[in-house]
């Protein structure tokens, strides 16, 4: 589509929402040439976005959410160059501590190929992992997985668009949209189609389509601590609990018996839908998590107990003991009933929320299939 003849002060696009998602649609309507604005309520993006692990988990994923995912890795390397920000091509290694958790990355292989999934000899393994302690009974490297520091590559991201010609406007609080126009603190913005990206807000505009899908807000307990040791590690790192997450591990037949096994003896890590994975940050320090609690709306007090397991999990993973240096709530959308939430509330208007964990896995690759509808 070419950019249309806007009238002064029209857009051909409004992008509610500067996370993710929201700067995936601008990036990809102003790649078409389109006249684009972003309206933020924030000062800069302070969400899921910024509170998640960096991880661009592409091998896991299964079906629509696989294909979207593999887009938005090339669309992540292109960017990188681009916009200034550092994209590690170091892969994701997935460990096994168990007979089942092995029989699941033997099956993952067997379904993807050596090109997706590389199956590690133990020499291979403390290679990639050099923590991997003698609890570790198998490996696999998933090498299209990509690592990101989210708290600037979004930075990064939403500075090049505003040198793109993107219109970013933080500080504004979006009050309403109805067709062809966002109304909103500092007075409204016409706009041929709107996109509207806010994550697990999607009640506040829109709460029967909320309703609809069955939007809940997922609360992550996110820590990050002191590599012990000085360890360094490129790669992503899943457990068997990530297996269980996952929908390209999860659906796998040995998923199942590992499920069952957990239930019987951790039942409590199944409790708080555990998911214990690992990245590093560029300074060194470890991001490492993390559990899952439901709701619409959550109570405001944090559980330490919940924060203790992780902690826990967390020191035999890495085989010592561990140091906070700052803890955190993640929140994203959650629905039952789809992975990817775009509907239509009214001619030239899309909500879109990726209600899965996974939008910097995919939302790059999702924005020009919503773009290419819209439009």
């Amino acid at each position: 589509m070419q950019t249309s003849a806007s009238s002064p002060g029209r857009y051909d696009l409004a992008v509610v929402g500067a996370g993710i998602v929201g700067l995936a649609h601008a990036a990809d309507a102003a790649s078409r040439g389109l006249r684009v604005v972003v309206l933020e309520r924030d000062q800069h993006a302070a969400g899921a976005s910024v509170r998640n692990f960096g991880h661009v988990c592409t091998t896991a994923q299964t079906g629509e959410a696989l294909r979207l995912a593999l887009a938005a890795r090339e669309s992540w390397l292109t960017l990188g160059p681009k916009a200034g920000f550092d994209v590690a091509t170091c892969g994701t290694v997935v460990l096994a501590r168990a007979a089942d958790e092995a029989a699941v990355l033997e099956e993952l292989h067997a379904a993807r190929g050596s090109e997706q999934v590389r199956l590690l000899t133990p020499q291979g393994l403390r290679s990639e992992v050099p923590f991997a302690t003698d609890e570790i009974v198998a490996g696999a490297l998933l090498p299209l997985d990509l690592r990101l520091d989210p708290r600037a590559a979004l930075p990064a991201l939403a500075a090049w668009l505003t040198d793109e010609g993107v219109e970013i406007r933080w500080g504004t609080h979006v009050g309403s949209v109805e067709p062809g126009v966002v109304h909103t603190s500092r007075g409204p913005v016409a706009a041929d189609r709107i996109v509207h990206a806010v994550g697990h807000d999607v009640d506040r505009l829109f709460p029967e389509l909320a309703a609809e899908w069955d939007v809940q807000r997922c609360v992550l307990q996110m820590l990050e601590v002191a590599p012990p040791h000085g360890v360094v590690v490129d790669p992503a790192v899943l457990t068997g609990l990530s297996m269980l997450r996952y929908g390209g591990m999860a659906e796998l037949p040995s998923a199942a018996r590992l499920a069952e096994r957990l239930a019987r003896e951790q039942p409590e890590l199944l409790d708080v839908a555990m998911n214990l994975m690992l990245t590093q940050r560029p300074d060194g320090s470890i991001v490492l998590g993390d559990t899952h609690h439901y709701a619409v709306t959550h109570p405001p007090f944090e559980d330490e107990k919940v924060v203790a397991l992780v902690l826990r999990e967390g020191e035999r993973l890495l085989g010592a003991p561990l140091t906070v240096r700052r803890r955190w709530r993640g929140v994203y959308a959650n629905s039952a009933l789809t992975d990817f939430l775009v509907a239509e509330p009214h001619e030239g208007t899309r909500v879109v929320a990726v209600t899965s964990g996974i939008g910097m896995t995919t939302a790059l690759g999702l924005a020009p299939t919503v773009l290419d509808q819209l439009l």
